[in-house]
């Protein structure tokens, strides 16, 4: 067997572990598997690389493996469930920009390719430099860094944008024209690549920062697809041409989770839009103690735990859990509802609950437990806001109306935990917290949790 068949040969193994990965994450039952049968494709893929006739200084692509194991490593054990929006938001501007190299280097060292591969470097480029600033952006935001979460608006940005955008693919046509003489044409394209990313993520607010991971995902990928054309690697064509159907297929859900088109999301800098104030009354917020909560749900026959980024930050899930157990030993049926776009990047909620070992058949998604929410004795909101404001049915002067949302209002009782009557990320005050049916339980998620335990306990 030929050195060539024996790569194309593993390309091909790595190509097919890389689909099933990918249709076995749509589990969670099966998604710690379908990551390690990823993550073995990866490898075989980089050695059969590495074994390429002609390949030089393979030593520094082996010290690239050793050091990215070990800082992929750190990330695991280091990085918290609250900071892991921020990672992947880092994990897709770090395959951005290696696209971008990929096809700065490729140009740099070929100015006279093919038509085909200059077309491809350009899309790398052009992908890359957006991917690599928007997801340093999206990061800023969501770590509230060096630019504000909320979004950032100016007079005369969308027509600036369109300058930018305009100016890229008129520069594209004439690049790909005449590329062996246009080096400076290209490092303009290069700076305007990196600069469109900055300007279409600072709009974009943190309530829709979930599809904007999820889109610069996609990114990455398709970043990554045409670098592979770059450097005629058919397992990178295929391995980015997934992440980019994948993460579009994956956006287009959260639009439609959230009832808004794309363009939308990208274009309408949510939660900037100031609520218009209304003449009726929305009566007083109504607290209540842990004591007082005790009693509800120690009588309660059944009770769903609806999770949000407050969950997250309080790292409050294990006590949710625990307090789930003790319900379920009360008598209680317990459940926990996940809306599509809850916490700060797609599946977050799906993965700390996981992490606390809640049961698989107890998650239910938005469609599931809607219908059935009117028999719930007691709905426990847990950070969430924008998911279960009511707003989204009747207000039309919200900007999150007509989004579908947990219908946690129609329950017979609603606890919402917080630390206080301010508005969630998205900056929209939330009309839940009025509603008769609705009692406010102040403090620190964890601890009030923690509280609803050791009230139990003590019985």
């Amino acid at each position: 067997m030929s050195l060539t068949i024996f790569i194309t040969i593993c390309y091909i193994i790595a190509s097919v572990l890389f689909i099933i990965g990918l249709k076995r994450m749509n589990s969670p039952v099966s998604a710690r598997k379908a990551n390690q049968l990823s993550a073995v494709g990866m490898l075989i893929a980089i050695v059969a690389t590495l074994l390429t006739s002609g390949m030089m200084e393979w030593q520094w692509i082996a010290f690239g493996l050793a050091v990215g194991t070990g800082l992929g490593i750190l990330a695991a054990v280091k990085v918290t469930m609250t900071a892991m929006p921020q990672m992947v938001g880092l994990l897709n501007g770090s395959g951005g920009l290696a696209s971008f190299i990929v096809g700065w280097s490729a140009y740099h060292y070929r100015p006279g390719a093919s038509l085909l591969t200059t077309i491809s470097t350009y899309l790398a480029i052009l992908i890359g430099g957006v991917t690599f600033t928007g997801s340093f952006i999206a990061w800023a935001k969501l770590e509230e860094k060096f630019v504000t979460g909320k979004p950032i608006i100016f007079a005369g940005q969308k027509i600036v944008n369109s300058l930018l955008l305009g100016s890229l693919v008129v520069g594209g046509i004439i690049f790909c024209a005449h590329p062996a003489d246009n080096y400076p044409l290209f490092v303009v394209i290069m700076v305007l690549s990196l600069i469109l990313g900055v300007m279409v993520v600072i709009p974009i607010g943190g309530a829709d920062m979930p599809v904007v991971i999820s889109l610069l995902n996609s990114y990455s990928g398709m970043a990554g697809a045409a670098t592979g054309f770059v450097i005629i690697n058919s397992m990178l064509i295929v391995a980015g041409s997934l992440v980019g159907a994948s993460g579009i297929i994956l956006t287009r859900i959260m639009c439609k989770a959230m009832n808004r088109s794309l363009a939308n999301v990208l274009f309408s800098g949510f939660g900037s839009v100031v609520k218009k104030q209304t003449s009726e009354a929305k009566g007083e917020a109504k607290a209540i103690s842990v004591k007082d909560a005790y009693y509800v749900l120690e009588a309660a026959r059944s009770v769903v735990f609806v999770p949000g980024y407050g969950m997250a930050v309080a790292q409050a899930q294990h006590a949710v859990r625990e307090l789930g157990k003790i319900l379920e030993n009360n008598g209680a049926e317990v459940r926990y509802a996940i809306h599509p776009v809850a916490g700060r990047m797609p599946g977050h909620m799906n993965v700390l609950l996981a992490e606390a070992d809640v049961p698989y058949d107890q998650l239910f998604e938005m469609d599931a437990i809607n219908p059935i929410i009117d028999t719930i004795d007691v709905a426990v909101v847990i950070g969430a806001n924008d998911v279960v404001n009511p707003a989204a049915r009747s207000d039309k002067s919200s900007p999150i109306y007509g989004m579908p949302i947990i219908n946690v209002d129609k329950a017979k009782t609603v606890f919402v935990l917080k630390r206080s009557m301010r508005s969630g990320f998205a900056g929209i005050e939330n009309e839940l917290f009025y509603y008769d049916n609705t009692r406010m339980l102040f403090g620190d998620a964890k601890e009030s949790i923690q509280a609803l335990v050791a009230e139990f306990k003590s019985v």
